[in-house]
């Protein structure tokens, strides 16, 4: 960033952000004026990314939640406008009704309304035909076009209620006008006539309160119907010349030019006691303090708390404030007290004193057990539970007598809001009464306007601020927090910081202090701007937040200063910053993050982040193109919010399965529980300390277990690795673990697993099993507060001196469950393996008491003199079943892999398996143990050879009509699918997982199959199915169940369209890419029966997987049919069955039942290792 960059020329000031004008020519031209500039540069910013404005940026305050949002919409959707002057002309506007206003836009995403109706002003709304509706106000009438006929009568229904509502309250002081005319409100501060940069005549300006409203004309203004209006909360105000200023708003600059200097003098003042007085309000506060409950956060016990609940009625502190955003606005709305002044009626404060914290908290927190409560202290994550049961939920709330009979509740609430019980209703609102539920009088149809009838002013206030309130609700499976944000703050700081020259290299080394500059550094309007001193008007240089794309936070004295934190920009710059005080640059960081992350991921900012920015990524269902998301990186979690601002579960990076780069360095993979993310370079400055930073999160951290490098089941990878060595290569070597390895290797070996167990493999040859017992050992008795930990150990060594084996065991079992989830893991892992090692002391001399007598002192990392320690382990394993409840199956499974081990190693100590050949077992019609068969596959052998070699083993021979088939089984998918009789098998068995198999079986519906294709027209298939996606690590899929969608299907491609209307299809795979079987897994809950599993991989390796249903059995064949013909070239099936096969070697009897698998490792290490298997076949087996 060079000085001044990104400023205005010849001004000096940041340059407005420019779309398109805010009144179109079609709006100027309704009454004949002044068409303001189409384009061309010369109008200002209308885009807005919210409709919440974020809080001011004159404010000072950088910590509390954002200013309020503007009053809520009642009602907002798409209609046709009709200007007066022709009734054929119709311009598409987004339409908005609030409680003041009813305003419209170009779009739903403008901040600021081409049109604004005050609400009072309405005397009625008519129907004028053709789906349209006319809006009458005292001196003008506007004309809408409504999509259908329901929709224009629920707009008629609502604005006419919202006038009859609004004439039967007292005004608000809102809407602008000087005189008594109908919805005119208090004359305003300040007004007149002002240029606006982009309109070539001036417009009528009023400031009023904390508004700023804009008109065409005096007129309008009169009328009380304007342009827009701008919340001062979110302003700020700059004098620019001798007659200009700028009224500075986050979403864009609106340039003023007054007639005169001192004109321009009474406007700013004016302009800036309207930011005044939205931004204080102690009399509200201390109106409501004065209620003694009042004075402390209704959640935790704060005192002082200066925020709100405005439709719980409840005072909370800023901290509470926070979360209760997080909740949504139909579950409590955050305001502030002192800075929301608008919001503050007389009818809400009196609601407050009577109702507020005591009698609140007497229905939302009349059952909260102690150990749930939070306190001032509470972190953010306890509270955000809390407030989840509490006001989500309603956990502790004190249940109504009629909870559960809804009419019941409807009829009760009708009563009590003719009454002052505000408890009453309170009690009933929340336990499932409707707000607007029929009360089955005409003249009063609704609870409000019972109350008004009857006079109960703060009854109808609560029922207002409650209209749109959902009820709390117990979801199964736990709830899922609702995505909902607030802008954060336009944030303002500043103050001194030292500076280095900016790089465009990572920095490499240790920065001394001599090479920082001592800067006066301010952040305001979206600049981050660093002046030669704090006397210096014109900054030696700026960093736009806009432009900025990562935020680091260095680990402390990594620099010359305590403290020092880097900011990135998308022009591959960096900036290295640095503070004096630890707290200093905290502040600096916060400010910095509120100022330049997306609202949808403020969310983050609540993190202790070590980095912090945006990436482009590629996850769910389109892996076709790239997302930008907000991450942050915490610990070892890597956050992230995604564009729709879903929240996803933090990636846990110490249990990633694969951690790589791909492309030259251009994309990063991370993968997690079957969970893919791929992360992109799009600038290499910024990617680069990501991907170290990453890589150094996702390695082990200390000396302890819960800092190692973890598997899925919570035990470290180094411990993983080492049994899986041992049990594979070392269960029959003698002596195994009470010999000694060579010191040196194991030192090495150790590092080296201690740096990046997940990079390691231990191959039979290369590493000796004494080593890797040795290391194992070693591990554990260096492991830091040990296995057992320092807090439970002695426990352990005194449970050895009880008498009773059932009592003793139970003790055991109980000091189990006080270990940390880690600890408790990795010691069932380490029994397991000496359990095995114990089964064949025969062979290696290793029975339980020679095992406990090795691993007791190391367990507990004692000298060896105190002989309860190896009692321990003694006892833990032989009573390794009882005490860790394993099952039968579990016991079965574990045995199945040591007499797969043996065989396998007996097979392979033979030397009588041929080079390239891969042995397997196959299945014939089902999986069972008398079933199977076990072939040796040559690199050439296709399914249609293998399903022969099983039929003349069995000697089955295949009739005209049999359609024998190899199938390939996913157990875990509950899915098949049936191999091409060309494909070939070998490529097919290294890709098979542990939960998958081959079988050969009858082909049931081929013959259907083949009738369909023959009596079709065309190569095509089209048709709706419902569609879901599966969840990936983002979380982004239709979680919420299946969807329909049209789809269709040809020679080259699958698309996927929303509806048969569409004309551009959502998403569009290659054929040859995808992969499809039969069957979906009864979890997900299926629509119907009949349905596909689809597995999709580019020529990237990225993979996806989505799930089709169709309505019947036909629908079924017909899809797969077409599949399978598009795929294959027409050739489902082979014309004429080959007569004669190959001849092949015997079956080696010797290999019994044994299933070989693939050894884990890279790809290219199992593409090759069919050469491999033959000198070691051992490396074929992996978690049998």
């Amino acid at each position: 960033m060079g000085d001044k960059e990104g400023a205005e020329p010849g001004t000096g000031r940041p340059r407005s952000l420019r779309l398109d004008s805010l009144c179109s020519e079609d709006e100027l031209l309704e009454e004949g004026g002044e068409a303001g500039p189409h384009n061309g540069g010369s109008g200002w910013s209308d885009r807005d990314p919210s409709p919440h404005p974020p809080a001011p940026p004159g404010s000072g305050s950088m910590e509390g939640p954002a200013a309020a949002p503007p009053s809520p919409p009642i009602k907002e959707g798409w209609l046709d406008k009709n200007p007066p002057q022709g009734s054929y002309i119709y311009q598409r506007r987004w339409v908005k009704l609030d409680a003041d206003y009813l305003r419209y836009f170009d779009s739903e995403k403008d901040a600021y309304s081409k049109r604004f109706i005050p609400v009072s002003s309405i005397s009625r709304v008519a129907s004028v035909g053709d789906q349209k509706f006319e809006v009458v106000t005292n001196n003008r009438n506007f004309v809408f076009r409504a999509e259908s006929d329901g929709d224009r009568n629920e707009w008629m229904r609502t604005l006419q209620q919202m006038a009859e509502e609004r004439k039967g309250r007292a005004p608000e002081g809102t809407s602008l006008s000087p005189t008594a005319t109908e919805g005119a409100p208090d004359p305003a501060d300040k007004s007149g006539f002002l240029e606006l940069r982009g309109f070539k005549h001036k417009l009528f300006v009023a400031v009023a309160g904390d508004k700023v409203f804009l008109y065409k004309n005096a007129e309008d203004y009169r009328l009380g119907i304007g342009i827009t209006y701008i919340e001062m909360n979110v302003g700020n105000v700059k004098e620019v010349d001798r007659r200009g200023f700028d009224l500075t708003t986050p979403y864009r600059t609106f340039s003023f030019l007054a007639d005169s200097e001192p004109e321009k003098a009474e406007w700013v003042e004016a302009m800036q006691q309207a930011i005044a007085a939205a931004l204080s309000n102690w009399e509200v506060a201390e109106r409501i303090w004065a209620v003694e409950p009042n004075r402390f956060c209704a959640d935790c016990g704060s005192p002082q708390p200066d925020w709100a609940s405005i439709n719980l009625c409840l005072v909370i502190c800023k901290r509470c404030a926070g979360e209760h955003r997080g909740l949504g606005p139909g579950i409590t709305k955050v305001r502030s007290l002192k800075m929301d002044r608008k919001v503050w009626t007389e009818e809400l404060i009196e609601l407050f004193c009577q109702l507020g914290n005591a009698v609140g908290n007497r229905f939302w927190a009349a059952n909260v057990p102690p150990s749930e409560a939070i306190g001032p202290s509470s972190s953010s994550g306890d509270r955000r539970r809390f407030l989840l049961a509490k006001y989500r939920e309603g956990k502790y709330r004190r249940y109504h007598p009629l909870f559960g009979n809804q009419q019941e509740l409807d009829r009760a609430l009708c009563v009590a809001v003719t009454t002052g019980d505000l408890a009453e209703t309170q009690a009933l609102l929340f336990c499932g009464a409707g707000a607007s539920c029929p009360t089955g009088d005409p003249q009063c149809p609704t609870p409000l306007a019972l109350a008004r009838r009857s006079g109960q002013r703060l009854q109808m206030e609560f029922l207002l601020q409650n209209k749109t309130s959902e009820a709390p609700r117990l979801e199964v499976g736990g709830s899922e927090e609702k995505p909902y944000w607030v802008p954060p703050p336009s944030v303002t700081h500043n103050g001194f910081l030292y500076k280095t020259p900016s790089m465009a290299k990572p920095v490499g080394e240790r920065k001394g202090q001599e090479e920082f500059s001592r800067r006066w550094c301010a952040l305001q309007d979206g600049v981050l701007s660093y002046y030669e001193s704090d006397r210096n008007a014109v900054p030696n240089g700026e960093i736009k937040v806009e432009e900025m794309v990562c935020l680091v936070n260095n680990p402390p004295h990594a620099h010359g200063f305590e403290s020092t934190f880097e900011v990135y920009t998308e022009s591959e710059r960096l900036y290295l910053f640095g503070s004096e005080s630890p707290d200093s640059a905290r502040e600096w960081l916060k400010s910095i993050a509120k100022s330049f992350v997306h609202p949808r991921a403020e969310e983050l900012l609540a993190l202790d982040f070590e980095r912090l920015g945006r990436l482009h990524y590629k996850g769910g269902l389109n892996l076709e193109r790239a997302k930008e998301g907000w991450f942050a990186l915490a610990g070892s979690a890597l956050h992230l919010s995604c564009p729709d601002g879903e929240r996803q579960e933090p990636l846990q990076l110490r249990k990633l399965q694969e951690l790589s780069i791909q492309g030259d360095n251009e994309v990063l993979v991370l993968v997690e529980r079957r969970r893919t993310l791929y992360i992109q370079g799009e600038r290499k400055l910024d990617f680069l300390g990501w991907v170290h930073a990453i890589q150094k999160a996702a390695g082990s951290a200390g000396d302890t277990l819960s800092e190692q490098q973890l598997t899925e089941a919570d035990v470290p990878l180094l411990v993983d690795r080492c049994i899986d060595y041992i049990t594979q290569c070392g269960l029959t070597s003698e002596g195994i673990y009470r010999k000694s390895g060579q010191n040196s290797k194991t030192t090495s070996l150790l590092e080296v697993l201690r740096r990046d167990a997940r990079s390691v493999r231990l191959k039979e040859g290369e590493h000796q099993v004494d080593d890797v017992a040795n290391t194992l050992k070693r591990f554990f008795r260096d492991l830091g507060d040990g296995l057992f930990t320092g807090r439970w150990g002695q426990d352990w060594l005194r449970a050895t001196a009880l008498e009773d084996e059932e009592e003793k065991i139970g003790e055991y079992r109980r000091l189990l469950d006080t270990l940390p989830t880690v600890n408790r893991a990795t010691l069932k892992a380490l029994i397991n393996h000496l359990f095995r090692v114990q089964l064949f002391s025969g062979e290696n001399q290793m029975n339980t008491h020679n095992l406990a007598i090795v691993f007791g002192p190391t367990l507990f990392q004692t000298d060896g003199k105190d002989y309860k320690a190896g009692r321990v382990v003694e006892d833990l394993i032989s009573h390794y079943v009882k005490i860790f409840n394993v099952n039968d199956q579990e016991m079965k499974k574990q045995q199945d892999e040591i007499m797969a081990i043996m065989k396998m190693r007996e097979a392979a100590s033979s030397g009588k398996q041929q080079a390239g050949d891969f042995i397997c077992t196959v299945y014939l019609e089902e999986k069972k143990t008398e079933a199977e068969q076990h072939v040796k596959i040559p690199a050439t052998m296709t399914a249609e050879e293998l399903t022969f070699e099983i039929l003349d083993r069995r000697k089955i021979v295949m009739k005209e009509k049999d359609y024998w088939s190899c199938f390939e089984v996913n157990e875990r998918e509950e899915a098949e699918r049936p191999l091409h009789y060309s494909e070939k098998v070998l490529p097919i068995l290294h890709c098979l997982g542990t939960e998958s198999y081959l079988v050969v079986k009858k082909q049931m519906s081929m013959e259907n199959m083949l009738i369909y294709l023959a009596s079709r027209v065309g190569d095509c298939k089209h048709g709706m199915m419902k569609f879901r996606e599966e969840r990936n690590l983002l979380g982004l899929g239709l979680s919420t169940g299946f969807h329909d969608r049209y789809f269709i299907l040809n020679h080259t491609c699958l698309r996927l369209y929303k509806e048969v209307r569409s004309h551009k299809p959502e998403k569009e795979w290659p054929v040859r890419n995808l992969k499809v079987y039969l069957g979906i897994k009864k979890k997900l809950r299926p629509p119907t029966c009949w349905g596909f599993t689809v597995f999709y991989e580019n020529e990237k390796h990225e993979k996806q997987q989505w799930y089709l249903c169709c309505d019947t059995q036909a629908d079924l064949r017909e899809w797969f049919a077409t599949f399978l013909h598009v795929q294959n070239g027409g050739a489902l099936w082979p014309s004429e069955r080959c007569k004669t096969r190959a001849s092949r070697s015997p079956q080696d009897a010797r290999l019994g039942t044994v299933s070989l698998i693939p050894l884990r490792g890279s790809e290219s290490e199992m593409r090759n290792s069919v050469a491999a298997c033959a000198t070691d076949p051992l490396t074929l087996l992996r978690n049998v």
